[in-house]
């Protein structure tokens, strides 16, 4: 027995040597050939591609692919590493709601840790921003890019809207009252326009100045303008599209503050909601809404008929859970046609955040046949 351990002990180095070469070439081939290769970036094909709405109608949306952690804009460790090491899921995405994009750059509002993720197409980076001092956030929840690549942030916990500079240097902290509590942001022309949920108003600021110049609506509880829970905004076309989270609709009026009309009510049918959440707009005034309750994204004309929706209850990929918000991007769809389905052409983009679950940020495309 101790002469066969003897033996064994003697072969063990010598093995090791002669293998070691052969174990670096090996990991240092799987590290350069995998560690770009983003986790979701598989060819899409007949068979994996998920499209709304379902066949045999005509697809509009397809589902692109989704974000949650910083392999998928960075790549991922080899197989063989991971086996060695453990599973590296990267730096992740939290509880993620607001979301904004500017020149490739993704920024998204996570309440979780009291900061952002920042993402760079072009790069390939994955950032936490996360400012201290004077800037600190603590609550974020949501965020808007200017065109002179200004973020403001609503802060809901510190009450503010929280202002950086295009290099991410704190510029200013402004807001209305003690009781101010800012949801939403919004840069339209000159004016900032943010939702405060606590005193059911829009709030109007200067641009130049922050200074508020005027609020609304200004009627009471039972008149059809008021807003119980302003959640959400979004300016286009001079018209500004309020989420009343509490009146379960999308409310519009003037970018001057007067009532035109609102689109749904409160129902478990198509065309109705029971959380709605973020809303955007696309060029042809289509209103995109996200409903936490439902879990999917509804999609209403400029006369307020349900065109299609998309989404459901988390099962898979394309599916939400909890989501907050929608954005629409017409800037950067060079980064995301690789997964276009043959056949489609994109047309713009659709990111959808999710506050909880598997899938952090949908991305999804409008697209039409070739």
């Amino acid at each position: 027995m101790r002469s066969s351990l003897f033996i064994i002990t003697k072969m063990v180095p010598i093995m090791f040597t002669k293998q070691i070469h052969f174990l670096v070439i090996l990991l240092a081939f799987g590290f350069i050939h995998n560690s770009c290769s983003p986790r979701y970036h598989k060819p899409i094909t007949s068979d994996n591609l998920i499209v709304y709405p379902a066949p045999p109608d005509t697809a509009r949306i397809q589902f692109l692919t989704r974000i949650s952690s910083s392999i998928d804009i960075t790549g991922e460790r080899s197989t063989f590493l991971e086996y060695l090491l453990g599973k590296d899921e990267g730096k992740p995405i939290i509880k993620p709601y607001g979301i904004a994009i500017r020149k490739g750059k993704l920024y998204i509002c996570d309440t979780m840790f009291g900061g952002l993720e920042i993402i760079d197409f072009k790069k390939g980076s994955f950032d936490y921003f996360q400012p201290i001092g004077i800037a600190h956030l603590k609550k974020p929840i949501n965020c808007f890019i200017d065109d002179d690549g200004f973020l403001y942030i609503a802060d809901a916990e510190r009450r503010q809207i929280v202002v950086f500079d295009p290099q991410q240097k704190y510029v200013d902290g402004f807001g209305y009252t003690d009781n101010f509590k800012p949801t939403d942001v919004f840069v339209y022309k000159n004016k900032i326009y943010v939702s405060d949920i606590k005193n059911h108003k829009i709030h109007v600021f200067s641009k130049q100045t922050r200074k508020l110049i005027f609020s609304f609506p200004q009627t009471d509880s039972q008149a059809a303008d008021y807003l119980k829970a302003p959640s959400n905004l979004y300016v286009a076309k001079n018209r500004i599209y309020v989420t009343d989270f509490w009146d379960f609709k999308v409310k519009v009026y003037t970018t001057e503050g007067t009532f035109i009309e609102s689109i749904g009510n409160y129902g478990k049918q198509i065309g109705q909601f029971i959380r709605p959440k973020g809303i955007a707009v696309d060029h042809n005034l289509n209103l995109y809404v996200t409903d936490a309750g439902f879990e999917n994204v509804q999609v209403f004309d400029k006369n307020g008929k349900l065109l299609l929706f998309f989404g459901g209850d988390y099962k898979g990929p394309g599916d939400m859970w909890l989501p907050a918000k929608v954005l629409i991007d017409y800037e950067n769809l060079d980064y995301f046609k690789k997964y276009v389905y043959k056949d489609y052409k994109l047309l713009y983009l659709i990111f959808v955040t999710n506050q909880y679950g598997p899938d952090k940020i949908n991305v999804y495309g409008f697209i039409k046949h070739k």
